[in-house]
């Protein structure tokens, strides 16, 4: 069917009325539940050598002026850090939730390095 994307399922209710059904699961949403207005939303591309992290805010409004590269280092995740610090301070939001995609192992070292800082990582 036309127009339909990845997730969503058309259903037909009595009547013929056609709706969507949405494959969210509860945790999924109790994650998007804990997203204010006061949150700072960085997402991150995994890589073995080069991550890509972009900011938003709570309704998905990119924050910075083009996405942050930086090295799968220590060096490159206290870069990481400074930057979403700045962002923070810039747009005056007292939260921070970062979501990377598991890719291979690449994400461990810098999943490991921010749960050692006190960050939430999902």
């Amino acid at each position: 069917m036309m127009g339909l994307s990845a997730g969503l399922k058309p259903n037909t209710n009595k009547g013929g009325a056609l709706t969507m059904k949405f494959k969210q699961s509860v945790g999924q949403n109790q994650r998007i539940e804990r997203i204010t207005s006061s949150h700072l939303v960085v997402g991150i591309d995994m890589a073995k050598e080069t991550h890509v992290a972009q900011a938003t805010n709570f309704r998905g409004i990119v924050l910075s002026n083009r996405h942050f590269s930086f090295k799968n280092t220590h060096s490159g995740f206290e870069t990481l850090k400074r930057w979403m610090d700045e962002l923070q301070r810039k747009h005056r939001l007292k939260g921070l939730i970062i979501g990377m995609e598991p890719t291979g192992h690449y994400w461990n070292n810098l999943a490991n390095w921010l749960v050692a800082q006190g960050q939430n990582v999902s």
